[in-house]
C-alpha cells in the first residue's frame, strides 16, 4: 500500500439533475478503511445545464464532445469555487465521476461527460476520473460502482440502497459482493412533477394525493428487465425508450403517474429486500427523503428500514467516488467482477496530472 491517509474532494453528478454533489474527505487505513466527512455542499445546476443535460441522448457523438468540452470546463469551476469558497488545503486528488451521457453496456459503450484531461489543469490538481470505461471494455456493465465502497466503508448493514435517479443496491452473497440496478426513481419522479412547476416532489405528499392505476402498475411490474438477473443496469436511454411512453399513453394527471409509480418502486424494492430475511436496509440518495416511498416500502417488507445521517444520504455517492479515487492511486481494487460482470476484478479510472 502505497500510502494510508488521504485527503481528497469527491464530485458526483447523477442522473435525477439535483445538481453537483461535493465532499471534502479524509480516509484512513488502519487495518480497514475509514472516513471522516469534513465538508459536503450541493450545487445546483443553472437553468442552462439542466436543460442540457436532460437532453444528452439526443445529441450525436460529436455534439456530445463539444457538450462535453464545455462542462469540464464548467465543472472545473465549480470545484475551484468550492475548493476556495472552503479554504481546503493539501488536497491529495481531486475524484470525479463526471455525468453520464451515454450508458449502453451491450455495445460496449459507456460516456461520462466532464472527465477530459485538460480538467487537471483547470484545477491544477492531480484529477482521477472516468471510473466506467474500461470496466465496460473488460465486458462489465460499466455499474454500478459504489458497491466496494459498500464493502469497504458500510460493511455492518445486510443492504445498501441508494434512491437517487436510479435505485440500485449492493449486498453480500455466497461470499462476494454483488450489486445491480433495481428501477429508476427520481429521473421518473422529476420528470413529471417538474410538468407542475416543482423541481421535486417534497415527501412525496403530491404522489401521497394520487390514485394508482392498476393496469399501469401491472404493466411497469411486467416489463423485461425485471426478470434479468444481475449483473444488470439502467441507463436514460432505457427510461426514454420503455418507461415515459408507457406511461404517457395513459393520459393521467400527474398526481396519478407519482402514486403510481411510486408504488412501481416500492414493490420492486421489495422484491429485492425480501431475498434476506431480519436484514437491516441502509437507505441513502435524494429518495430517502420521500416519506411517502419510504413508508410504502415499509409495508412490503419486514426488514428494519435505516435512514442514516443526512450527510451520508446525501453525500455517500459523492464520498465513495472520492473514495475510488483513493483506491485507484493505491493501485487496489475498485471495481468488482461480481458487481458488474467483468472479466476480472481491476482498478478502475484515469489519473490526470496538471
Amino acid at each position: 500500500m502505497e500510502k494510508k491517509e488521504y485527503k481528497v474532494v469527491g464530485v458526483m453528478s447523477g442522473t435525477s439533475l439535483d445538481g453537483i454533489d461535493l465532499v471534502f474527505a479524509e480516509f484512513q487505513f488502519d487495518n480497514v478503511w475509514n472516513f471522516n466527512i469534513v465538508i459536503a455542499e450541493t450545487v445546483e445546476y443553472e437553468a442552462k445545464w439542466q436543460n442540457i443535460l436532460k437532453h444528452l441522448v439526443a445529441n450525436s457523438l460529436t455534439e456530445l464532445k463539444e457538450i462535453d468540452a464545455d462542462y469540464t470546463t464548467y465543472l472545473a469551476g465549480v470545484i475551484n469555487s468550492f475548493i476556495k469558497r472552503n479554504d481546503i488545503k493539501n488536497i491529495d486528488a481531486v475524484c470525479s465521476h463526471g455525468h453520464t451521457a451515454l450508458h449502453q453496456p451491450k455495445k460496449k459503450l459507456t460516456y461520462q461527460i466532464g472527465n477530459m484531461p485538460f480538467l487537471a489543469s483547470l484545477l491544477n490538481k492531480k484529477v482521477v476520473c472516468d471510473f466506467r470505461v474500461q470496466d465496460v471494455e473488460l465486458g462489465g456493465q460499466g455499474a454500478p460502482l459504489v458497491p466496494i465502497g459498500d464493502k469497504l466503508l458500510f460493511s455492518d448493514y445486510d443492504f445498501c440502497l441508494n434512491l437517487g435517479g436510479f435505485a440500485n443496491i449492493s449486498t453480500e452473497f455466497e461470499g462476494n459482493r454483488i450489486a445491480y440496478d433495481i428501477c429508476p426513481v427520481n429521473i421518473v419522479l422529476n420528470y413529471y412533477v417538474r410538468l407542475l412547476g416543482f423541481n421535486y416532489d417534497d415527501e412525496g405528499k403530491i404522489a401521497s394525493t394520487g390514485v394508482v392505476n392498476n393496469q399501469l402498475l401491472d404493466t411497469l411490474n411486467n416489463l423485461e428487465f425485471y426478470k434479468l438477473k444481475h449483473p444488470k443496469s439502467l441507463g436514460l436511454e432505457w427510461v426514454d425508450k420503455n418507461i415515459f411512453p408507457l406511461i404517457d399513453v395513459f393520459q393521467l394527471d400527474v398526481k396519478d403517474v407519482l402514486k403510481t409509480f411510486v408504488e412501481h418502486i416500492a414493490i420492486q424494492l421489495a422484491v429485492e429486500i425480501n431475498r434476506k430475511n431480519k436484514a437491516s436496509v441502509y437507505v441513502t440518495g435524494g429518495g430517502a427523503y420521500n416519506k411517502y416511498l419510504i413508508n410504502r416500502l415499509k409495508t412490503y417488507t419486514k426488514n428494519k428500514i435505516i435512514e442514516p445521517s443526512k450527510t451520508i444520504v446525501e453525500f455517500k455517492e459523492a464520498l465513495i467516488f472520492g473514495f475510488l479515487g483513493v483506491l485507484k492511486m493505491n493501485n487496489e481494487i475498485n471495481c468488482l467482477q461480481s458487481v458488474t460482470g467483468a472479466s476480472k476484478n481491476h482498478s478502475s479510472g484515469n489519473i490526470f496530472l496538471p
